[in-house]
């Protein structure tokens, strides 16, 4: 295989790749979020400069994801900080924790998001949404909402899942010696949002050495969401460097 046929590859193994190329859709993406009040200072540890918090909250995203172009059907769990950059409101994404391979691969290497291996279901129960995350067999987070209970505008859920979105990204050289050290945005597009409700949620946290969730304990529950919309995740850009001096 000679130069030309390697810059064709976008990843390895070159021979049967960890992810596909196709740019990703996703149709009936089915967020369940619940954002709650939680410790400054837990916060201030975190995260990452120049970003600044607002009013102290955590958003955890419960996401079943159906029917996504090239990566099938699996689901995915995270921590989001409400943050601003430069005056503009966005959301930093802390951790998430995916069930499926290709996922984690294509949303490590090419958008930057912090995702790792875990169990992660999101299922409705007569008249509950249940979001579960399990590490290693262990409870690690578990939310309950009530099903649909107050539509809400469509507007406003687009623009609850259209906020720009912050990441690090991080890359060592050979002999550990940083190679990227950026923060990068990117902002979903494509977005038709075919349901959004507010509805009461109760979300609880369990301490787990490599799923540290529970380090952002739940003071108040400020909102929870349950939105369904079809979109596209674009590639990230740099916003700030921070080898650059």
């Amino acid at each position: 295989m000679n130069k030309a046929d390697l810059l064709k590859k976008i990843t390895t193994p070159i021979d049967s790749p960890a992810f596909p190329a196709a740019k990703v859709k996703f149709h009936n993406r089915d967020f369940m979020n619940i954002t709650y009040r939680t410790d400054h200072d837990a916060l201030m540890k975190v995260l990452p400069e120049p970003l600044e918090p607002i009013d102290d909250l955590v958003k955890f995203e419960f996401i079943n994801m159906p029917d996504s172009d090239g990566l099938g059907d699996y689901a995915e769990i995270g921590q989001v900080i409400p943050v601003t950059f430069n005056g503009q409101e966005g959301e930093f994404y802390l951790s998430m924790y995916v069930n499926n391979a290709e996922a984690i691969a294509s949303g490590r290497e090419i958008a930057a998001f912090p995702k790792k291996l875990a169990d992660t279901s999101i299922y409705l129960d007569n008249d509950v949404l249940v979001g579960k995350l399990e590490y290693s067999g262990l409870p690690v987070a578990t939310a309950t909402m009530a099903y649909n209970y107050y539509p809400m505008d469509l507007e406003e859920a687009k623009a609850e899942i259209t906020k720009p979105s912050y990441r690090l990204n991080i890359m060592r050289n050979y002999d550990a010696t940083p190679r990227v050290l950026e923060m990068t945005e990117s902002t979903i597009t494509d977005v038709e949002v075919k349901g959004a409700w507010n509805s009461p949620a109760k979300l609880q946290l369990f301490e787990h050495v490599m799923a540290p969730v529970a380090d952002f304990p739940v003071r108040e529950i400020v909102k929870s969401q349950h939105i369904v919309a079809d979109l596209t995740l674009p590639r990230p850009h740099m916003v700030y460097d921070y080898l650059a001096d």
